[in-house]
């Protein structure tokens, strides 16, 4: 039979065909005087029990092994298969769970999932398209750099700033922040400064082991230049420099 034949009764095309013959899981015949190659049931039984291995998720590259084996001993094979499919299980379920959290704050897919419950908070609390933006951007920032040992630094405070005392009140001074602007007076970034240091002074202080991202800080730094103002730059170092005291004070 011709390649086309064998393909349409495999199930495959012939391009694929083509593909096992260059990986060397299926042998290539030789060319008849007509031009073409001539395969038998044998070619199509072995490309029968390469589409079988192929669904239970064995490689491409591990199939002659397999094939060519004459003592039929697949125990290890079987139970090596089922172990990598128990891990991928493993992982979707993980997988799901994380879209599941996701779903449950109608929470964008690209935020931190440990995040959303407290993202929403302030997703609903009026912010502006462009500072909504900015927190989510932010956030994904501060997670990663906090990596798996300072995320449960982050999730704390982030937890904090959304309680039903404290979340009005940020949300009020994040608004309140994006309206700063050429016409803010000097008073008006200092008095916006005074009053967000207020209420996440105590939040920090309640923190024995502030997390601390080294050089990297400086990417938020690099952020904030980017598409913050001149005025709400001010108030941003204002504001760091005021909590910063109060750190350095609690530590004497």
């Amino acid at each position: 039979m011709r390649s086309a034949e064998l393909a349409r009764l495999a199930g495959v095309t012939v391009r694929t065909l083509r593909h096992y013959h260059q990986i060397g899981v299926l042998t290539e015949p030789d060319r008849g005087r007509n031009g073409y190659r001539d395969y038998d049931v044998h070619d199509l039984i072995r490309v029968l029990r390469i589409r079988r291995l192929a669904s239970l998720g064995v490689a491409l590259e591990r199939m002659p092994a397999v094939l060519d084996a004459s003592d039929g001993d697949s125990g290890g094979l079987l139970d090596e298969l089922d172990a990598e499919l128990a891990s991928e299980i493993a992982r979707l379920t993980r997988q799901r769970g994380v879209i599941a959290r996701l779903r449950d704050h109608d929470a964008r897919p690209d935020l931190p999932p440990d995040l959303a419950p407290f993202l929403a908070v302030f997703a609903s609390a009026g912010l502006s398209p462009e500072l909504a933006r900015m927190d989510w951007d932010q956030s994904i920032l501060v997670a990663h750099l906090a990596g798996e040992e300072g995320m449960p630094w982050v999730v704390r405070f982030y937890q904090r700033v959304s309680e039903a005392t404290i979340a009005p009140v940020v949300a009020d001074l994040v608004t309140r922040f994006g309206h700063l602007g050429e016409g803010s007076t000097d008073d008006d970034i200092t008095s916006l400064v005074k009053e967000f240091a207020e209420v996440l002074r105590p939040l920090v202080d309640e923190e024995s082991d502030p997390i601390d991202l080294g050089g990297s800080a400086s990417l938020l730094s690099d952020y904030a230049i980017d598409v913050l103002n001149e005025q709400q730059q001010r108030a941003l170092a204002g504001l760091e420099l005021a909590l910063g005291e109060a750190q350095a004070a609690n530590e004497g």
